[in-house]
This record gives structure tokens, C-alpha cells and sequence, in this order.
């Protein structure tokens, strides 16, 4: 076969693949389906679980086998997010009503994660066992095939539940994000009923009966008020806060108890909130606490935060939501995939979706019950029909060669070859006409069905055939019927799982908290030439003076409600507050100034650095590598922001030197070929900082600066050029804009 080359633009390609990626990602990866609230690994999860026959009262199986299973069959995509996917199920602290009963360690909501997957077992919780996976041997759902057409899947799960608002929903696709908060099982069945009787209802009228989120880590949702927005647009930002008690301590001392935590400190922020905590004193923004301790067991959450006799609580209180996490956000986005396609939907969309699923799952369920009811019946008739002409069927079969040609006879009325006792028996076979479903069941039905006990239970068997299939016609034929169906299963759901109310919704004031004015000091900010910062003690810098000299890049004196202002080669001025470094010893490390600032070691290198005061007081001189040169008022870098532009650079420059000028008179320029050019520091002008400057010496093609030096009145300086000595003082002034001289 000749090769055919085959010309395409590249974006064209790129974009191609790039949305079906992402939409592979989105549909089949990251988000759950509005029907039954589950992403596609959850889904194969609960299913594989279902097929191995894990059922809630049943022995557990090892978490590796499930894993293993459902990797090999359904989900070729690692086992870590498969276990990962199966431990999340089994945490009553995310999920307010677990799909999974874990054995074994799964982890808490202190964040430590759970043990090996060879090491914990699992079984399907009873509510999905009943309510998610139940019907599915009713054709309820369709399914699809595996990854590798090996195996056959359900595409959604036929959950009687609105799983999607009971049990939450985080994840991350391409381009998009859902954030569904859990709600109140209850509540959500009652809305559910509500809007099945009324499907005109409103979110606002949905709302009456789901108050909010309900976090399975209790606390409060504080922004009642904009609820209705958020449910309404499917997104928006939920305000929560922790649950707090006071108690009596040891010694006099007050203890602020923390029974309930905000959702979004499941995990690693509880710890990170008790250094949080541990901070405000460091940072000396209260002096009130005496001890932290994290005393949480199987009972609850107790973080017992230990406080002086004569502490303001509410005042501290407000502190912790102020500062820490103890007071967060929840972002909604209520984004689900719907008829195949990503969409941010209102509480109203997500009901109606429900119950329209609802609807149809229980519509092809009856209609299946239907057809086997049907099918018992036509069995039941023509067994009753059978015992009613037993003698005529005995000869039949007595007088038949081979089951066929008994079946025949059933069926057919075909007597030909049949023997029979005489024609009266033969004239009343040829008129039976049985279905052939009603043969196969009279071909091998036993004996002891003639008795007559036997037969009577026949017959009452098929008068309760008779009336589910009245019953079923009846859900099937009639709406009102099927809605009456739905609603009682819903309520025997909320009766048997439904649970109390556990964050409280409530409109609170936001946290009022003053921060007392801090003591001013004197401080000594000093950075290693590794980019170290900290700051030490003002009476330890003058003491160790030459030491701070030899030894560090910059140290200098400043107050400790100041800022340090660090200029760049590439021109941009990075502000750091005083209180966001460390204060420590002399010998202390510090901290990297990239940690503390929007200062990057990798895109640019620190030029100066110096107090803010002191550049209210003077003005800064900038120098760039292709020579230019300016003047700037030091006001002018009295900013709030933490990193502004400090001047403007021309295409493939950089800042040389910045110098904050204390009564300088003359500055000398050096470029990388040996030339010097000398003028006087009042020929620069003054200009703003977004300005460019002006040339301060005529460069060769090629050339740049090396080094810039500033002499005051009368001052000398003595430098080493080509193995001589060379006092600067002694250069002839050449003039702003210059060539130089060469030594």
C-alpha cells in the first residue's frame, strides 16, 4: 500500500486532541452524574463490590481484592485512586452517611491516612446495598461495555436517593471544578416528596424543607441570608464556623473548648489551625494563651484551648476567627454531568433531574415485574388448564414417541403418531392449543401437583399473579399511582437512615476583632548572601558589628512596624513587613526572603535593600547595565502593595545599582571594557519611577557597565585596574552622556 502524507495545521490538531481529552476527562473522570450522584470510579467501585457479593451482612473482604477486581475489570487507571476512591466512601467524617463499611483503619479527620490496602477489608454499607444496587437485576439502567469489551457495566446506578445533595461531591476535571456541600438525608427526602406532588416548585419553595448544607463535622453555616442566591445559581460561597464552650481550667485559668470544626478543616487543617494558633503568640498577637491541646478521641472533637484568668473570651474568640480556620469558606459550584454534557445546576435543576430519574428507573422496573408476572400467569394458566384435562394430557404423553412430538400435540393439536385410547381422546387433544411456554411447564411439571391440596395452592397463586399485574398496569398506566409508590419508598428510606440536623444554620455578625498596638522597637534586619533574612535584637547588631559586616550581604537598624524594601535587577520593588520575619539569635538561619516576599531567586537578583523610612527621607539613583541612569524621589516607593514596578527598562536591560543618595556628589561609571566615566550626581534628573532615565555614558557597540561607584565631598576611594592602584578622586570629570576615559 502506498504511504499517504496526509497535511494538517498544527493547532488544529492540538486542539482536537486537547478537547477530547478534556472532555474524557470531565465526562468519564472527574465529575459525578446528576442521576445518582457518583463518579465513574465510585460507580465501578460500589458495583465491583456488588458483583463480588459483599453484601452489608455478609464477612469482609480484604480492600486489596476489591481494588485488584475493579482495576482489572472496570477502572484501568492505578490502583491508588481506586483505593483512595474506596477509603473516602468508608469516612463518616467526609460522607455524613458512608456507601462502604470499612474494617480497619481508614484514617480520621485529623488527616492521617489509612493503612495498606492489604491490611484493611470492606463490605457494601446496607443503604447502597438496598438503595443504590438493588434493582439492578430489573433492567433498570443500561449497560455498557468495559473498558476492553470484556465485561459489561452499568452506565448509571439506579439510586432511589438524591445522592448528589446527601453525599457532596468534590472534584477537579479540565477547565472546571465541582464543590457540592452534603446535605440532611431527611430534609432532602422531604423536598424530594414535595416536589413530586408540586413539580412547579421554586428553589425558594425547595428551601423550606432544605435548610442548607448538613456537615457531618456539625459547626455553623453563618451566611443564611445568601443561600437562596447560591441554590438559585448553583454557585457562591458558604460561610462556616466552629462550635466553641467555655470552661472552668486549673489554677484560675479559662479553657476554650472546640467541639465542632468547619468542614473545610477535615484532614491536615486541624493541624494546621493548632499552629495557626501557636502563631498568634509568636507573632505577639496575644498574650492570652497559657497551653493548646488536641484531646479529640472516638467521643468527638475537643481541642481545649488553655487561656489566663482574666482573658476577654469573646474577644479571643473572635481572634481565632479572624486569624485562623476555625471561621472559613466553602465554595460551591454545583456542576454535575447531565444528559452527557457539564452544567452548573440550581437546586430546583438537580431535583427535577432526580425525580425525572426516579421516574424513569421505576418505570422500567414495573414494566419488568410486568413482563414476569405476565409470563407466571400464562405458566399458571396453563398448568391449572392441564389439571383441568389431566387424563387427555397423560395419554399423550404415554402415547408420544419423544418430548417433541408430545409438544407438538400440546401446542399444535398435532395427534399424528400419538397413540390414544380412543377418538373421542384424540378429537379432544387436537383441540388444547397450549402456548408453548405453557407446554415446556406441563412437559415437566411433577406429579405431586395433582394432588388436590397442591392444586388449590395453584389456583391461589395465580389470583396473586393475577392482582400484581392489576397492580402493576395500574403504576405503569397511571402517574399518580407511580408517585404514590415513590413517596412510600422515600418515606421507609428517611425511617430507616434518616439522621438529626447537625450544622446549624443561622445569620451571625461577622467577628469583630481590634488588634492592640503593637509596642515600637528597634530591630536589626540582616540576609545572609545565601537570601536568609531574619531579624535580631538592635543591641546584638551594634555590638557584633564587623561580624554582620564581613559576614552578611545587608544588616541594618529599622523599627519592627517597619518594612524592608528590596529593589531588583529586573526592576521591580518587593516590600517585606518587619513582623514576617523571624526574630531570633545571631547564629539563627532565618528564612529564604522568596518565603516572606514576591521576591523570585530564579527570574531576578536583589540590588539593595533598606528601610522603607529611609526612603521617605532621600532620594534613590538608579543605574542599568546599558548605562542609563535616573533620579528618583524616595516617596514615591511608600507603596502597601508587596511588589510594585520600581523603574522602566529598556528591551534586554537590567538594573545595576540602586543607591539611596546621602549627600553623594559624584558618581563614576565602569564599563566591562575598561572605561571610566566621571560626572556630578546633579547632572542625572529627577525623574518619576515608570520613566526610562537618561544616558549617563556612550557605550560601545557591544559594551556594558561593570561597576558604578559614588564619591561625597572630599572623599577618596581607590580601586585595582589592570594590576595598578587608581584613585577614583583623581579621574578628570568627563561629563553626564560621555565616552569616558580609559586607564
Amino acid at each position: 500500500m502506498q504511504e499517504q502524507i496526509i497535511r494538517s495545521e498544527y493547532s488544529e490538531i492540538m486542539q482536537k486532541n486537547f478537547i477530547d481529552y478534556a472532555m474524557s476527562v470531565i465526562v468519564a473522570r472527574a465529575l459525578p452524574d446528576i442521576r445518582d450522584g457518583l463518579k465513574p470510579v465510585q460507580r465501578r467501585v460500589l458495583y465491583d463490590m456488588f458483583e463480588l457479593g459483599l453484601r452489608y451482612d455478609r464477612p469482609y473482604r480484604k480492600s486489596a481484592r476489591i481494588v485488584g477486581d475493579t482495576m482489572g475489570k472496570y477502572h484501568p487507571h492505578g490502583d491508588s485512586s481506586i483505593y483512595d476512591c474506596l477509603v473516602v466512601m468508608a469516612q463518616d467524617f467526609k460522607r455524613g452517611i458512608p456507601l462502604v463499611d470499612g474494617h480497619g483503619n481508614f484514617g480520621n479527620i485529623e488527616g492521617d491516612g489509612a493503612a495498606a490496602m492489604r491490611y484493611t477489608e470492606a463490605r457494601l454499607a446496607r443503604i447502597t446495598q438496598e438503595q443504590f444496587l438493588e434493582d439492578l437485576d430489573k433492567d433498570v439502567v443500561d449497560f455498557i461495555p468495559n473498558y476492553d469489551e470484556t465485561e459489561r457495566e452499568p452506565s448509571v446506578l439506579p439510586v432511589k436517593l438524591p445522592n448528589f445533595l446527601i453525599g457532596g461531591s468534590e472534584g477537579i476535571a479540565v477547565g472546571m471544578a465541582t464543590s457540592t456541600p452534603p446535605h440532611n438525608l431527611g430534609e432532602v427526602i422531604d423536598a424530594e416528596i414535595a416536589f413530586i406532588r408540586n413539580p412547579d416548585m421554586t428553589t425558594a419553595d425547595l428551601m423550606r424543607y432544605i435548610k442548607g448544607p448538613d456537615f457531618p463535622t456539625g459547626g455553623y453555616v453563618i451566611n443564611q441570608d445568601e443561600l437562596l442566591e447560591i441554590y438559585e445559581t448553583g454557585s457562591g460561597k458558604i460561610r462556616l464556623r466552629g462550635k466553641t464552650t467555655v470552661e472552668k481550667g486549673k489554677n484560675g485559668h479559662v479553657n476554650l473548648i472546640i467541639t465542632e470544626i468547619p468542614y473545610t478543616m477535615v484532614g491536615a487543617g486541624i493541624g494546621k489551625f493548632l499552629s495557626d494558633v501557636a502563631e498568634l503568640s509568636e507573632k505577639k498577637l496575644t498574650n492570652d494563651i497559657v497551653d493548646i491541646s488536641n484531646q479529640s478521641s472516638k467521643e468527638g472533637m475537643r481541642i481545649v484551648i488553655e487561656l489566663k484568668r482574666d482573658t476577654d473570651v469573646d474577644h479571643f474568640t473572635n481572634l481565632l476567627y479572624k486569624k485562623t480556620k476555625l471561621e472559613d469558606t466553602f465554595g460551591v459550584n454545583m456542576l454535575a454531568i447531565d444528559h452527557g454534557r457539564p452544567e452548573t445546576m440550581s437546586l430546583r435543576d438537580i431535583m427535577k433531574a432526580v425525580v425525572d430519574f426516579r421516574f424513569e428507573t421505576e418505570t422500567r422496573k414495573y414494566q419488568t415485574l410486568l413482563k414476569k408476572e405476565q409470563e407466571r400467569r400464562e405458566v399458571q394458566e396453563g398448568l391449572i388448564k392441564a389439571c383441568n384435562v389431566i387424563d387427555i394430557v397423560i395419554e399423550i404423553l404415554r402415547g408420544s414417541r419423544d418430548r417433541a412430538q408430545a409438544k407438538g400435540c400440546l401446542v399444535n393439536g398435532n395427534t399424528e403418531g400419538i397413540r390414544f385410547k380412543s377418538k373421542e381422546s384424540r378429537a379432544m387433544a387436537a383441540q388444547l392449543m397450549f402456548t408453548d411456554r405453557q407446554a415446556d411447564a406441563i412437559l415437566e411439571m411433577r406429579l405431586y401437583k395433582l394432588i388436590g391440596l397442591e392444586l388449590d395452592a395453584l389456583v391461589k397463586e395465580h389470583e396473586d399473579t393475577v392482582a400484581k399485574i392489576d397492580r402493576d398496569e395500574d403504576i405503569l398506566e397511571d402517574h399518580e399511582s407511580m408517585s404514590a409508590v415513590i413517596q412510600d419508598e422515600l418515606r421507609q428510606l428517611k425511617k430507616l437512615y434518616g439522621q438529626p440536623r447537625r450544622t446549624e444554620i443561622a445569620n451571625m455578625a461577622e467577628a469583630v476583632y481590634e488588634e492592640k498596638p503593637i509596642e515600637e522597637m528597634d530591630v536589626a534586619f540582616v540576609m545572609d548572601r545565601f537570601g536568609y533574612a531574619k531579624t535580631i535584637d538592635a543591641s546584638t547588631f551594634e555590638k557584633n558589628a564587623e561580624t554582620i559586616a564581613a559576614e552578611f550581604r545587608y544588616g541594618f537598624i529599622m523599627k519592627n512596624t517597619g518594612k524592608v524594601c528590596l529593589f531588583t535587577s529586573a526592576g521591580t520593588l518587593h516590600t517585606v513587613k518587619a513582623m514576617d520575619l523571624p526574630q531570633g539569635k545571631l547564629r539563627d538561619k532565618g528564612v529564604p526572603i522568596d518565603n516572606v516576599s514576591g521576591f523570585s531567586s530564579a527570574r531576578e537578583q536583589i540590588v539593595l535593600a533598606t528601610p522603607q523610612s529611609e526612603l521617605n527621607l532621600y532620594r534613590v539613583m538608579f543605574v542599568t547595565r546599558q548605562a542609563n541612569t535616573k533620579v528618583v524621589d524616595g516617596g514615591e516607593f511608600d507603596v502597601s502593595k508587596r511588589s510594585v514596578a520600581a523603574t522602566k527598562l529598556n528591551e534586554g536591560d537590567e538594573v545595576l545599582n540602586v543607591r539611596v543618595l546621602h549627600g553623594e556628589r559624584t558618581v563614576i561609571l565602569q564599563s566591562e571594557n575598561g572605561m571610566f566615566s566621571r560626572f556630578p550626581v546633579e547632572e542625572v534628573p529627577e525623574k518619576k519611577k515608570i520613566a526610562v532615565g537618561v544616558r549617563g555614558m556612550k557605550l560601545a557597540a557591544g559594551d556594558t557597565l561593570r561597576e558604578v561607584y559614588y564619591l561625597r565631598e572630599e572623599e577618596q576611594l581607590r580601586i585595582e585596574v589592570n594590576g595598578r592602584s587608581v584613585e577614583l578622586s583623581e579621574l578628570r570629570i568627563t561629563g553626564r552622556d560621555g565616552k569616558g576615559c580609559k586607564l
